[in-house]
């Protein structure tokens, strides 16, 4: 992981090598981001919930309908302003974030206010997945070689959300909120066939899992985060 200041191609710090292509580049949704990564819908609920029940214990105390309602303006007024940060935040990491899928590695350009690069060899890539959302988007996380340095590198403060969730231990790099999920996948894991020497994957293992006597690096399971 690295930052930089000039960006020679886009989402790339550098050229890259000869013989070295690139073979898909693409951004974030950034109402999928809003919705799967910042959970959005739960901060609405959470003051849906909270303006329900003071309108209920208005209403029980023997206020009218009209005079409770009244009452939940603070309540909607101070929801506004997470929501609103939310908002913004999913648009700018979204407007900021490229990921790029080469010939023998994947690079992530991320980072609001402080772009940086996280650069993943196919060396050290064990395994991916891929998971769909019910809004067409889909996520690709990115698990590393097991071993003492697997994750070093790698900042879940600096990559945030740009991660699978719940892995501390073991950060998983995650190609998130992607428009075309299962294309990107066909194309990352025909990728790391060809690097690994491997039978590229059918595109119908997307959907299902792998038996364990075929797995490898050059495989993309379906998983749920």
């Amino acid at each position: 992981m690295i930052d930089y200041e000039t960006e020679p191609e886009p989402g790339l710090p550098e050229p890259l090598p000869t013989g070295e292509q690139v073979l898909w580049q693409g951004a974030p949704s950034w109402r999928a981001l809003l919705t799967h990564a910042l959970h959005v819908r739960l901060i609405m609920a959470y003051f849906a919930a909270l303006s329900t029940w003071r309108i209920a214990d208005d209403m029980a105390a023997g206020a009218s309908f009209a005079a409770a309602a009244s009452h939940i303006v603070p309540i909607l007024t101070l929801g506004l302003v997470p929501v609103t940060l939310a908002v913004l935040y999913a648009w700018f990491a979204a407007r900021s974030t490229l990921y790029t899928i080469t010939t023998k590695r994947v690079v992530m350009r991320s980072g609001v206010a402080l772009p940086i690069v996280l650069n993943l060899p196919f060396s050290k890539i064990a395994s991916a997945a891929v998971a769909a959302h019910s809004d067409g988007t889909g996520d690709i996380p990115l698990a590393p070689v097991p071993g003492p340095a697997s994750g070093a590198g790698v900042s879940t403060l600096l990559l945030w959300p740009h991660l699978r969730p719940w892995r501390f231990v073991r950060p998983e790099p995650m190609l998130r909120a992607l428009r075309e999920p299962d294309r990107v996948a066909r194309i990352l894991a025909d990728a790391l066939a060809q690097a690994h020497a491997q039978v590229p994957v059918a595109f119908e293992s997307l959907a299902k899992p792998v038996t364990p006597a075929r797995a490898g690096p050059a495989l993309i399971n379906a998983v749920a985060t």
